[in-house]
């Protein structure tokens, strides 16, 4: 593994440091830390992805009150899902380089304030029955401003806990991460499908698809008072004693153009399937069973929920395992099954309502290894000086193009054809394009984040025995 000497070259194992690219164990944060750490992470990755899993849940009340013209309006409604990640890679831009030059926690604290208080407005919006077509200019605002803050949100949040996290777990703590992102999809659906169900669809129809935005700001305060608590990572604390931090955003992010450009594209090439198998799982999916399988809405509901929890309850055993057989080989078998089943797990939804579940619970957890480890593979790419930056513009730009067009892409497509099976050869095709990535990515599994090279794993860094050895120690220095 790489690291950049600064007094004296590194010996072998995990010595107290005498680099910048390597930590004494003495000097990791408690292991209280770390998970305070980890909670305020996903609770605030939680409450920006709570508005996705919301708006994509009511689209069809949306499409009803915005854009009432038909059988278009859908398509709109995603349309407009597709305009907040326009801002996101100028958020990326934006938030990255100042993560690197002033820290991951102050970005964070913006962003989480931000994403909730646009997604709070949604819910007092005027219809376009009642101000015409200032109503969808008005979406399409908010929509712009929670796009430009998940643009900070999501690299910082995984910069945050990859930081934080000790070497060999970093795949375990890093899953947590993506636990709350699902676990935002899966809080807006429960409180939709529970208003359905008390308040009934005409009442749902009327005022009550506006109540999931409202619960934005409540979780938007739980997470900025988590954060706030917590100290700068300790990677980001040692390049600032270093005297390593970039000196400029901008001159942080022109470094990272020009002399990081290869995993800025093996990144984007992990970054397409797994947008394309995200926004067509979990975004896309809700209005398809309903409008192309007939599903009622609640039965939809219904079916989506129970896939997102049987996902949430895998994420953290397959963070775990990758840190125990490495990255790579769970993006492979997770991109390889996803090639095999996903027309079939398609073609099965199309049967009935215990099959679309089958079906999509499926594909979930084919899809879980590349979710489950974003957080421990993607920093681990960059730098520290330019990690922020490397994971947001790559991230975001990426997203930008294929997660956010791939509910509407899907939409038209499947509207225009009626050919059903198009999500999952989309799907395909983002999987072919990812395990061309796959074959240049490098094994970070275990590496060391610290210090200003570009992290790589030895076979040693990881696996049972390297985790063992890492707990044992951090045991032996009360951490």
């Amino acid at each position: 593994m790489t690291t950049s000497t600064t007094t004296s070259s590194p010996g072998p194992g995990p010595e107290p440091a005498t680099t910048s690219g390597e930590i004494a164990f003495e000097d990791l944060p408690p292991r209280r830390t770390i998970k305070q750490a980890v909670a305020a992470s996903a609770m605030g990755n939680a409450t920006e992805w709570y508005d996705y899993g919301a708006y994509a849940v009511v689209a069809t009340y949306i499409a009803a009150h915005f854009f009432p013209s038909g059988s278009e309006g859908l398509f709109w409604t995603y349309a407009f899902l597709a305009i907040s990640f326009l801002a996101r890679p100028f958020g990326g831009f934006v938030w990255g380089p100042l993560g690197d030059r002033l820290g991951r926690k102050q970005v964070l604290a913006l962003t989480i304030i931000l994403m909730s208080a646009a997604t709070f407005l949604i819910g007092v919006l005027p219809t376009y029955e009642q101000v015409g077509v200032l109503a969808p200019i008005l979406l399409a605002a908010l929509r712009l401003v929670q796009g430009f803050s998940t643009g900070g949100e999501y690299g910082g949040a995984a910069t945050f806990m990859a930081e934080y996290a000790p070497d060999k777990r970093r795949g375990l703590y890093g899953s947590f991460l993506e636990f709350g992102t699902l676990g935002g999809f899966a809080l807006g659906t429960v409180v939709v499908l529970v208003l359905q169900l008390i308040i009934g669809e005409d009442a749902m129809a009327a005022w009550g698809w506006r109540v999931p935005f409202f619960v934005a700001a409540p979780l938007g305060l739980i997470g900025l008072y988590l954060r706030s608590r917590l100290d700068e990572t300790p990677v980001f604390q040692e390049l600032e004693d270093a005297d390593e931090a970039v000196e400029s955003a901008t001159g942080g992010l022109r470094d990272l153009i020009v002399r990081y450009w290869r995993p800025i594209l093996v990144m984007a090439g992990l970054v397409i399937p797994l947008n394309i198998a995200n926004y067509t799982l979990l975004t896309y999916m809700p209005g398809y069973l309903e409008t192309k399988i007939n599903l009622s809405a609640n039965e939809s509901l219904m079916g989506i929920l129970i896939g997102e929890v049987a996902m949430m309850a895998v994420i953290p055993f397959c963070g775990a395992l990758s840190d125990r057989v490495g990255r790579k080989r769970m993006w492979w078998f997770s991109m390889i099954g996803l090639f095999v089943m996903a027309v079939p797990m398609y073609m099965l939804m199309g049967q009935s309502f215990g099959l679309a579940i089958v079906g999509f619970a499926v594909l979930g957890l084919l899809y879980i290894p590349q979710l489950s480890t974003i957080s421990a593979t993607f920093p681990a790419m960059f730098p520290a000086h330019v990690r922020f930056a490397g994971f947001a513009v790559t991230y975001n730009v990426f997203t930008s193009i294929f997660g956010g067009t791939a509910a509407p892409l899907n939409e038209a497509v499947v509207e225009s054809t009626g050919f059903l099976e198009f999500p999952a050869v989309y799907v395909m095709l983002g999987c072919v394009v990812g395990m061309v990535a796959l074959l240049f990515l490098k094994e970070t599994a275990g590496a060391s984040l610290h210090g200003t090279e570009v992290p790589e794993s030895e076979p040693d860094d990881y696996g049972l025995e390297a985790i063992q050895e890492e707990d044992a120690k951090l045991d032996a220095c009360g951490r």
